[in-house]
């Protein structure tokens, strides 16, 4: 799990750093580095794929300070850290122990962690669309190839398939399960059935929410789901009385010794502007971090740092109690 990302001179994050949990939820105004945060880890995939012109700090335009991203994460035995300077597009690396197992610890954490990241930001209409026939599909940052991950689950873990569909019954009661369809040759596009009539609803059909906690649902049901994982605003389109329907799906990714998964954790990141959403975490303010922006640029703070938050909380609604301003995250009045 990685405990902190430090970043430096990246676009809005002048110098901040952002804590993050097994489940991390950041809440924030636009403009305050939410998503800039999340993709920063691609910089650490693939870091001479972006250049230092792209994605340097407004403020540090025209100084020789480095772009840098340095992400700490916990081991058995040790803490490493390491960094991107994206100016000169090298890695640059900073564990406290720098010998040689460290270093192949350290690429080892890389290579098995990092390259298995996902960014999900999803598009119903994608979600919607056929896919080709192919022995390996997989879910695409906006949602396409759904069908294709549906049908690879139902042919490879009959037994997951069909407890997906015994949860899509209780998400949505007026479906009993995912069936399949062949558009044309060499494609395929997922329907839905209905409980009463057995009517097949295409995939085209269905409403904008029903597709997208689909995605959701599918990802937490996945054997083998990326070990990070990160969703842009998973409010989108989902109507608030089913948003703890899509808290229980990112759960499931994180906790899944709590839904009976023999499986390691995923370590998720969510994004939201969402109150309605918020309010499902007041029990659990460790996971939320508010992302404020001010004249010396964004800053990430957990809620349970912030003084007498217990305080603050007392019996409100938490999406209320941040939407009136009082935690921050919110845009500034002029």
């Amino acid at each position: 799990m990685i405990e902190k990302i430090h970043y430096k001179n990246f676009k809005a994050l002048r110098d901040a750093t952002l804590p993050l949990g097994r489940f991390t939820l950041i809440v924030g105004a636009n403009g305050t580095g939410k998503t800039t945060a999340i993709n920063a880890l691609n910089i650490i995939i693939k870091p001479t794929s972006f250049s230092w012109k792209e994605i340097v700090s407004a403020s540090n335009v025209n100084k020789d300070e480095p772009v840098e991203i340095e992400i700490q994460a916990e081991t058995s035995s040790h803490k490493i850290a390491w960094g991107v300077d994206a100016k000169e597009g090298q890695e640059v690396n900073r564990p406290e122990d720098f010998n040689s197992q460290i270093r192949k610890k350290l690429h080892e954490i890389k290579i098995n962690n990092f390259n298995d990241f996902k960014v999900f930001s999803f598009d119903s209409d994608k979600i919607a669309e056929s896919v080709s026939v192919s022995p390996n599909s997989e879910l695409n940052k906006n949602g396409k190839g759904l069908a294709g991950v549906l049908d690879q689950l139902r042919d490879s873990e009959p037994e997951r398939f069909e407890e997906l569909n015994n949860e899509l019954n209780r998400w949505f009661p007026e479906y009993d399960r995912i069936l399949f369809d062949v558009p044309s040759e060499g494609k395929k596009t997922f329907l839905l059935r209905t409980l009463l009539g057995k009517y097949r609803i295409k995939a085209e059909d269905l409403s904008d929410g029903t597709r997208l906690a689909l995605a959701y649902l599918t990802i937490s049901y996945l054997p083998n789901p990326p070990k990070i994982v990160a969703f842009e605003e998973p409010e989108k389109g989902i109507h608030p009385r089913l948003l703890r329907k899509i808290q229980d799906a990112m759960y499931r990714l994180a906790y899944p010794e709590n839904y009976g998964e023999n499986r390691e954790p995923v370590q998720v990141i969510a994004t939201t502007h969402s109150p309605y959403l918020l309010d499902l975490y007041k029990e659990n303010p460790e996971e939320i971090v508010i992302a404020n922006k001010d004249e010396n640029g964004v800053h990430f703070e957990r809620l349970i740092d912030k003084p007498h938050y217990e305080e603050v909380l007392q019996d409100a609604p938490l999406g209320e109690i941040w939407y009136s301003g009082v935690l921050g995250g919110v845009p500034a009045q002029i």
